[in-house]
């Protein structure tokens, strides 16, 4: 049985829970504190210009730095206030409500996102990396962890790839995860045990998957 809840399932228990989470990012940055670690890998393995996904975008921490440095961000969270609160302080993406169980459906939809209304951009895929950052897949519905992992495979670019990071125990084993992944349509082709590409081991509590259409 999953012990763990969904993020609709938290917040609903919880309202006030989004306003928090993101005050406490918000907070952290003030503070001086690196909050960009996973961003500045994706920027690393982007070309200039690069189409990004951030899936799982929250308040758009990463997407937002990656858009300040000229790529091209698209971000999809399934909570409306996070999503508002990225189109507020993170004018340089694009920023769409939505559940990743869905992705090609969210992704072709026009929202209210200003700037995707202005330009008439509806992104639909091809896109050159796929980050799931801070815990997102966790977060997930067990019933539709294949589905979002054939989201993202159908969404690269046929030389994209996806990078996905996650903790151990948290519902989802990480041999499950790689046997999801394959199932899905995706190669796994490196493994490290946090953001900054430290050795992954069998004991590590933490993996960065990198993973390419199949």
């Amino acid at each position: 049985m999953n012990m763990h809840r969904t993020w609709s399932e938290i917040v609903a228990a919880d309202p006030g829970h989004s306003r928090r989470y993101a005050e406490r990012w918000a907070n952290f940055a003030a503070q001086g504190r690196d909050i960009d670690g996973e961003a500045r890998l994706i920027d690393a393995m982007a070309p200039r210009g690069g189409r990004i996904l951030d899936a799982g975008c929250g308040q758009g921490r990463l997407g937002g730095y990656l858009a300040g440095r000229g790529h091209r961000v698209v971000g999809v969270d399934i909570d409306p206030y996070l999503i508002s609160v990225a189109r507020d302080v993170q004018p340089g993406g694009t920023w769409k409500v939505g559940d990743l169980a869905n992705l090609a459906e969210v992704l072709a939809a026009a929202d209210a996102d200003p700037k995707s209304a202005e330009s008439g951009e509806h992104p639909t895929g091809e896109f050159d990396v796929i980050v799931a950052a801070g815990n997102v897949l966790t977060f997930i519905d067990p019933a539709d962890r294949g589905n979002v992992l054939i989201g993202f495979r159908d969404a690269l670019a046929t030389d994209g790839r996806a990078v996905m990071g996650f903790g151990a125990g948290r519902g989802w084993s990480l041999d499950d995860f790689e046997s999801d992944a394959f199932e899905a349509g995706l190669r796994i082709t490196h493994r490290f045990s946090t953001w900054n590409l430290l050795p992954f081991d069998e004991h590590a509590n933490f993996i960065v998957a990198i993973a390419e259409r199949a």
